[in-house]
């Protein structure tokens, strides 16, 4: 197996028609799916010489594309994972890998993982160079810029209240969302979970729904350790999850396990439709 760096440099002086193959980029790599190519160079620029190790290495990913912490973040893994069959490898500028870092690596932090060294920005090309560079700030400008969860502590989960406490708590709060959680085992690691949601909105301010929903989504993802706690068993577990945005960042300040014995919470979202805030 080439070590990372080493692959780096050699990999614009290699023979790429001796040394490397086209294949098809495997079903298992959803997240190298529609991304405008489907076949891909291997040994790749990670040093992966088997598609048995891609597959292996790259699962461990996919999870982060999902959270979406950064647009490039797809095209900078998949570029490496999966690179594109051309006459050269194109690689990643270290602008793109640095905007893809500054964004995702807290987001990985929050899983108990460090960005790593294999990744290190030092080791791409300037932009000067040919390589992928990110989109330019007049493209950025042109997409509504949403606000993002972010790793946070986990809420505690609240089990005694009252359909009065729950109508202040929305009056207090920007979102209401109901979530459906349960866990399947991966096919690969025994002890990883595959954390699968349905929401339903109780109040959602004045964001759309699509838009909140992804937003959600996303905050399961990034806080996967508090969802983990919330979900012991393999049993579906409903839960009303009620927060604030707070300068562009999406907080889950309260958490509340809606059992169906549990007439409170059901009461409360009956009486909020016509609820009237002080």
């Amino acid at each position: 197996v080439f070590a990372v760096n080493g692959f780096l440099r050699v990999a614009t002086g290699l023979d790429i028609g001796l040394s490397t193959k086209c294949v098809m980029i495997p079903k298992e790599m959803d997240m190298c799916h529609k991304i405008g190519y489907s076949e891909m160079r291997l040994p790749n620029l990670m040093g992966h010489t088997s598609m048995a190790e891609v597959i292996l290495k790259s699962i461990t990913w996919q999870h982060l594309v999902h959270t979406d912490c950064h647009p490039h973040v797809r095209t900078f893994l998949c570029s490496l994972f999966a690179p594109i069959c051309l006459d050269t490898f194109i690689l990643p500028c270290r602008s793109m890998c640095v905007a893809v870092r500054d964004s995702c690596a807290p987001v990985l932090l929050c899983r108990g993982h460090p960005w790593p060294a294999s990744l290190d920005c030092d080791r791409f090309p300037g932009d000067e160079d040919t390589c992928l560079a990110p989109l330019t700030k007049d493209h950025q400008y042109l997409h509504k810029v949403l606000p993002k969860p972010t790793c946070q502590t986990c809420p505690t989960v609240e089990e005694f209240f009252t359909h009065k406490r729950i109508l202040e708590v929305f009056c207090d709060s920007n979102f209401a969302v109901k979530v459906k959680l349960s866990k399947k085992r991966t096919a690969f690691e025994d002890q990883e979970y595959n954390i699968e949601c349905q929401v339903e909105f109780i109040t959602q301010g004045s964001l759309l729904p699509y838009e909140t929903e992804s937003m959600i989504q996303q905050w399961l993802l990034i806080n996967e350790k508090c969802i983990e706690r919330m979900t012991p068993t393999h049993r579906p577990m409903v839960y009303l999850l009620v927060g604030n945005i707070e300068e562009g960042i999406i907080l889950v300040k309260q958490v509340y396990r809606w059992q169906r014995k549990d007439s409170q919470l059901t009461l409360a979202t009956q009486k909020w439709r016509y609820h009237k805030c002080l």
